[in-house]
């Protein structure tokens, strides 16, 4: 048996990460998180014995400690936000000779996952940083199609929501750079731009349709330069099911930008609340794109668009796939190479999206 330890396992994402890797029968799965009392309960909803709900503190110097005394194999880190955090968690596994999986999405915590290379090669685990929708599955499909360019020069891609709103951690991680100034690569230049300015509109297949989509700053516009260096272009937008609660965060974030207000953290909560009792206004079906341009081995001209389309307010199993998807394949004893990396190159798009069968999402290709 490998023992898995969901660290936030009775959250957001962490209770659906959960509910997939309980029905594994190689993998020992142990529910995590502050609340002892919610863990334990979580642990019995989905058939586990009680004491596989643990109360477990990210932030305890003796966390190294609990996971080696609880025989864990692999951390799969889902309790973020993770803008601002440091490497405790990891470093953690590290030492207690564990694996170690994030759904991270802050750019500089995925991007400086690495320099844990070393400690993770001298113990022999595997750490990867941004197990999710980005960068593991929009990396993933890019490489799907890498080998119809002969020079890839633009991707462009961004997520649509459906109308299930994520945990208010996710939203205050989201929300903290409203308004506030990032870098991309544009036409081969760095140049700034701001979160959730950039207002465009971006058609889906249907059953989504179009929607309004703004500026995101994620691990991908720094990964992407680096992995695919004929791109010139590289930005990435995300837009909400309702396109006046999307205006909504537009606006405030213009007043960020120019200074009239200093952020949009402190309203996360009562967005958070207004967002749930709307939820059954808003459509339930969400998406995601990556549109790659280039010149195909021929010389000419080149476009490919992917979308993941969902219903049914499947959307937020999507971010959770690559760590399923990495849990089983180590349970299996398939362990990819030891070091530190962004999820970048380790899962395929099939890979991915086996770890979603039986939810109601599909891939089109246009």
């Amino acid at each position: 048996m490998h023992t898995v330890l969901v660290l936030g396992g009775y959250g957001f994402f962490g209770a659906r990460i959960s509910q997939a890797l309980a029905q594994n029968h190689q993998i020992r799965l142990l529910i995590a998180g502050r609340d002892g009392h919610r863990a334990r309960a979580f642990a019995r909803e989905l058939g586990l014995a009680a004491e596989q709900g643990l109360a477990l503190d990210a932030r305890a110097p003796s966390l190294a400690q609990r996971l080696g005394e609880s025989g864990v194999d692999t951390v799969v880190h889902t309790a973020g936000p993770f803008q601002g955090q440091d490497y405790a968690v990891a470093n953690a596994a590290i030492s207690a000779g564990a694996n170690y999986i994030d759904l991270a999405d802050g750019r500089d915590f995925v991007n400086g996952i690495g320099r844990l290379d070393q400690a993770a090669r001298d113990q022999g685990v595997f750490v990867t940083s941004g197990a999710s929708s980005l960068p593991a599955l929009s990396s993933a499909v890019v490489d799907r199609y890498l080998k119809q360019f002969g020079r890839l020069e633009s991707i462009r891609h961004g997520i649509g929501s459906g109308a299930r709103s994520p945990g208010v951690a996710t939203m205050r991680g989201v929300f903290g750079y409203c308004g506030k100034a990032f870098s991309r690569l544009e036409d081969g230049r760095w140049q700034f731009t701001h979160g959730w300015l950039d207002l465009r509109r971006h058609r889906f297949p249907a059953p989504v349709g179009p929607r309004l989509l703004g500026s995101c700053d994620v691990p991908d516009l720094v990964l992407f330069p680096r992995r695919y260096p004929t791109v010139q272009t590289v930005t990435f937008h995300a837009g909400f099911a309702s396109a006046a609660g999307h205006l909504f965060v537009w606006a405030a974030s213009q007043l960020v930008r120019l200074r009239l207000i200093p952020g949009l953290t402190p309203l996360v909560r009562p967005l958070h609340r207004i967002s749930r009792w709307l939820e059954p206004l808003v459509s339930d079906k969400g998406g995601m794109f990556v549109s790659m341009e280039g010149l195909a081995h021929d010389g000419t001209p080149l476009r490919i668009d992917w979308h993941l389309v969902a219903a049914q307010n499947h959307g937020p199993h999507i971010p959770c796939g690559a760590s399923i998807a990495l849990a089983t394949k180590l349970a299996r004893g398939e362990k990819p190479p030891c070091g530190a990396t962004p999820c970048v190159g380790i899962l395929s798009v099939e890979e991915y999206l086996d770890a979603l069968q039986g939810f109601d999402v599909r891939e089109v290709q246009a």
